[in-house]
């Protein structure tokens, strides 16, 4: 067996909030060369999650080591009294070299039926092989100063999550509710206390995707929360009328916050063909009203090809759930062909959130840097409802399949900006843009928002400058291709003290356009869409200035937003 060593890693997040302009980044070619050196182990024999918290004495062998899956009488009154747990009361080696997921399950297995806090050693790094094995987190956890080795270099089950956050709440599938209708208010629907409401119309297709990762839509879904007595939060409100539904979920909210707090996280970065072939591995959110703080995640070994990861962070199903004070890392970009039969960049994510209300991120960034293009943008998310970055810098926002409400304020993005398709109000201020755009509203989407933009003490460094291309809004639309909605530019838009960083442009550079060209055939009323775009009505426009003192234009194409209002 092949020794392994490693050395503390620094976390070099700041604590206080309003210093996030002051963080540095480390780069990750530093952080492997001074923070971890890797050998990998031969071999494990397989592992089984399946652990008892009985009595008893029953062990399970795991390489060389031996770990506890149930503790005896004298133990469990020990740790009963102190109220939590250790990964070595289950016998976690925690030398950076043992497996120790067995023990950790049981660990966890063991403070779920006691309702114990689970503390890690704060001087232990503990390595994590790829066996099928998901951790259920059901109390508070407290991973500290630990290390966790997370290796993906050979994983049986690559759709699995290494931790899940999960709830004693069941889910129901009630019968009673066959219909219902956009921004309803009420469901005849009576529940012991807030529930999560997930509906499904599997008739309809939405979200018909164009491009090169073309698709034939996804089934109409949407995410609400209802009061016990069946009254809708306006918060997150119903934004599709169903005609029929064909699968409903009612998942009771739990009451209390459960806490996951530190923990040092390095994936040993997996080494398979660049292929959709998405990659867990990390710690998967199924719990309402959950606080994540302090973690920090790292990747290595990243060579020149790889499969994508769908979220070492990953909310999903869920409502009320806070990340902050987290250091977390872009994942590095590969290639492979599309459903279009072209190549395309695989998206690879950190951060993923899907099906999941009122999501905020405070105090995160990432250790690259937000502007390499080596890294692809570090959070994507589908089907969510009030998604806020405050105090963040991170590479991009993101929303593929829609997002209802969405806030970023004073935080930094890079390279990819804000891409987002959805409804509602989507709110930036106190920010720093470096996207191409300042808001893209995705093409592949049908570039649609249906609601209102506000933008608010930003500044915008366009990272097209120069080529002279610089737009506030991008997108496109030809109007010729059914995305399974009326498709919207924002009703309304808002731009109050905003600064255009613009001064490295061209010599025949133009100056900045309110809108991109979203369809440059779209020239005079010749020109007929099969699926009409609807425009945007209203600029409202104080105090923009740019660096090239030249004007804000409308668009290079004046003809189609030739009815929109520009008011100054």
């Amino acid at each position: 067996m092949i020794s392994a060593q490693h050395e503390k890693v620094k976390y070099p997040f700041a604590k206080n909030k309003h210093t996030n302009k002051q963080q540095n980044y480390y780069c990750m070619n530093n952080l492997c060369q001074t923070a971890i050196l890797i050998a990998f182990l031969c071999s494990f024999p397989h592992l089984s999650c399946q652990t008892s918290p009985e009595h008893g004495s029953h062990l399970s062998e795991t390489g060389d080591s031996t770990h506890k899956t149930s503790l005896s009488a004298e133990d469990i009154e020990r740790v009963v009294a102190n109220g939590w747990v250790s990964y070595t009361d289950f016998g976690a080696k925690g030398d950076g070299r043992t497996n120790d997921i067995a023990a950790i399950a049981a660990t966890h297995a063991f403070a779920n039926q006691h309702g114990l806090t689970v503390k890690a050693d704060d001087r232990a790094t503990y390595y994590i092989g790829g066996d099928k094995c998901t951790v259920s987190i059901k109390t508070n956890t407290q991973f500290g100063e630990a290390q966790f080795i997370i290796d993906d270099t050979a994983v049986e089950a690559r759709n699995a999550h290494v931790f899940s956050v999960n709830s004693d709440k069941q889910p129901f599938r009630p019968d009673k509710v066959t219909s219902l209708k956009r921004n309803q208010k009420t469901l005849d629907l009576p529940l012991t206390g807030s529930s999560l409401v997930t509906v499904t119309d599997s008739n309809v297709k939405r979200y018909i995707r164009y491009g090169a990762n073309q698709n034939n839509g996804s089934s109409q879904t949407d995410v609400f929360i209802v009061d016990r007595d069946g009254n809708v939060d306006q918060n997150t409100p119903i934004i599709w009328d169903f005609d029929q539904i064909t699968e409903m979920t009612v998942l009771p909210l739990d009451e209390t916050v459960l806490v996951v707090s530190g923990g040092r996280f390095t994936t040993i970065a997996n080494r398979e063909n660049s292929q959709y072939n998405y990659y867990a591995r990390g710690i998967a959110i199924r719990r309402s009203n959950v606080v994540v703080e302090g973690l920090l995640h790292l990747v290595i070994g990243e060579g020149d090809h790889g499969a994508p990861y769908g979220g070492f962070i990953n909310i999903s199903n869920c409502a009320n759930v806070t990340v902050r004070n987290t250091l977390l890392t872009g994942h590095k970009v590969y290639r492979t062909i599309g459903s279009a039969g072209t190549p395309v960049s695989m998206g690879t994510y950190d951060i993923n959130i899907n099906r999941a209300l009122n999501i905020t991120f405070e105090n995160c960034s990432q250790t690259n840097d937000i502007n390499n293009t080596e890294y692809w943008g570090i959070m994507g998310s589908n089907y969510c409802k009030n998604v806020v970055y405050d105090h963040c810098t991170f590479s991009r926002f993101d929303a593929h399949m829609g997002v209802a409400n969405a806030t970023i304020r004073h935080s930094t993005l890079g390279h990819q900006g804000i891409n987002a398709i959805g409804s509602g109000v989507f709110t930036v201020e106190n920010s720093t843009i470096n996207g191409t755009n300042l808001i893209n509203l995705r093409s592949d989407y049908g570039s649609t928002w249906e609601g209102e933009f506000f933008i608010r003490n930003c500044i915008f460094a366009p990272r097209g400058v120069k080529s002279g291309n610089v737009n506030l809004i991008g997108g496109s639309n030809t109007g010729q291709h059914d995305f399974g909605y009326t498709c919207y530019m924002p009703e309304r838009i808002t731009i109050e003290n905003l600064q255009i960083d613009d001064s490295s442009h061209p010599e025949k550079y133009r100056g900045p356009a309110i809108f991109a060209n979203f369809n440059k055939e779209m020239t005079d009323e010749a020109y007929l869409e099969k699926f009409p775009f609807i425009k945007t009505r209203e600029v409202i426009l104080t105090n923009v200035s740019t660096a090239s003192k030249l004007p804000l234009r409308i668009s290079d194409n004046t003809y189609m937003f030739k009815d929109v209002v520009i008011v100054k």
